[in-house]
C-alpha cells in the first residue's frame, strides 16, 4: 500500500468521522471525488489505481480532472468547486506527514477555486403560494399530508433534507408552538410555528397516529419520504397549480424554492436579515444577502428615500404625446 492509499485510509476512517464528525452526505461527497480522480488519472495515465501515489497528483493532472468534469461530465462550476474542496481536505490532512511530496501538494492546494456566478434567487409570490396549497386533493390521505407539508415548509423554510430526517418527537404544538430540526454543520435549531401551521398541523397528526413508524411526513407503511419522492409530489400539485395560476409555468419550482419563498416572506414582513439567517440555519449572513438583491422592493425603497426634495416617488412613466412632451422642453 503506497502513501496516497494510507492517507486516504486514514482520512475516510479516522479523521473524517472521529475527529471532524463530517455528515453522512459530506463523506459520501468526498469519497465519490476521489473515486472519479483515482479513475480519471488511471485512464489518462495508464497506470493501475493501486499505482497512483502523491507524485501523480501534479498541478496539471488535478487541472485535467476538474476541466473533464466540468467540459466532459457537464458539472457547472459550483460542483467543479466541491470536488475541488474533498481533494484538498485529503492532501491538507496528509501534507505533514509526507514532507517528501510537500512541494506536489502544496502546488495542488493553492489551486484556485473558479468563479462563479450567483443565480437570481426564485422565490413565489403570495397568489402562486396559495394555488400550490389549494392543489393537493383533501379528499385523500395522501392529500391531506402533502397540504400539510407544504404548509409547513412555506411557513418555516426548511431544507428538503432536514424534512425527510422530521420525526413526530420533533413537532411541538403547545404553548410557543415550534418544530426542531438537525441542519448542515449539525447545528440544531427551532423554529416557530404560526397559528395556520399549527392548525394545519393538529389536524394532520390526528390522522398520521393511525399510521406505524416515528417519520413525521411518512408513506402508507409508515416509512419516511426521500428527497425524490418529495420532489416528485410537488411536481405533480404544481402540474394542477399551474391550471389556476398560469405564472408558475414561468418558474423552475423545487423544494428549495419553498425555502426561499419562506426566507422572502420573513424580508418582506420587515425581519432582519440576522434574524432569517438564524431562522434558516445559515452559518452567517452571507448566505442570506442573497435574498435582499431579490428583493426589488427594498431597492425601490431606497430609490424613493434618496429622491430629490419635490419629486413624486414611484417609477418614471413617458407623458403619452411625445410631441408635446418635446415641444414643452
Amino acid at each position: 500500500m503506497n502513501a496516497l492509499a494510507t492517507s486516504l485510509q486514514t482520512y475516510f476512517t479516522t479523521f473524517a468521522r472521529a475527529q471532524r464528525d463530517l455528515s453522512s452526505n459530506t463523506i459520501a461527497s468526498y469519497r465519490d471525488t476521489w473515486r472519479m480522480l483515482l479513475k480519471h488519472l488511471t485512464a489518462t495515465l495508464d497506470v493501475p489505481a493501486d499505482g497512483i501515489d502523491f507524485d501523480a497528483l501534479t498541478v496539471a493532472n488535478v487541472t485535467g480532472f476538474l476541466d473533464h468534469l466540468e467540459h466532459v461530465r457537464g458539472n457547472n462550476a459550483k460542483t467543479r468547486n466541491t470536488r475541488l474542496t474533498a481533494i484538498r481536505a485529503v492532501l491538507s490532512l496528509a501534507l505533514p506527514d509526507h514532507p517528501e511530496h510537500a512541494a506536489t501538494i502544496t502546488q495542488v492546494l493553492a489551486i484556485p477555486p473558479k468563479r462563479t456566478t450567483r443565480p437570481v434567487i426564485e422565490f413565489l409570490t403570495p397568489a402562486e403560494v396559495d394555488a400550490l396549497l389549494a392543489a393537493p386533493d383533501h379528499q385523500t390521505r395522501t392529500g391531506r399530508r402533502d397540504h400539510a407539508l407544504l404548509v409547513m415548509v412555506v411557513q418555516t423554510g426548511l431544507r428538503i433534507s432536514e424534512v425527510c430526517a422530521l420525526t413526530v418527537e420533533d413537532i411541538h404544538l403547545g404553548a410557543g408552538a415550534h418544530i426542531t430540526c438537525t441542519g448542515k454543520g449539525r447545528r440544531r435549531r427551532s423554529t416557530p410555528l404560526t397559528r395556520t401551521t399549527v392548525h394545519t398541523m393538529q389536524n394532520y397528526l390526528t390522522e398520521r397516529a393511525t399510521r406505524p413508524g416515528t417519520a413525521l411526513f411518512c408513506g402508507p407503511r409508515g416509512q419516511a419520504l426521500s428527497r425524490d419522492a418529495l420532489e416528485h409530489r410537488l411536481a405533480k400539485h404544481l402540474t394542477s397549480a399551474r391550471t389556476a395560476c398560469p405564472s408558475l409555468a414561468a418558474k423552475h419550482v423545487t423544494m428549495h424554492t419553498l425555502r426561499h419563498t419562506a426566507a422572502m416572506n420573513l424580508l418582506a414582513a420587515g425581519v432582519d436579515v440576522a434574524v432569517i439567517a438564524l431562522w434558516l440555519g445559515h452559518a452567517d449572513t452571507h448566505s442570506t444577502d442573497a435574498y435582499l438583491h431579490a428583493d426589488m422592493t427594498i431597492k425601490q425603497a431606497a430609490i424613493d428615500r434618496t429622491r430629490p426634495p419635490g419629486v413624486t416617488p414611484g417609477s418614471y412613466h413617458p407623458e403619452p404625446d411625445i410631441l408635446a412632451w418635446l415641444t414643452a422642453l
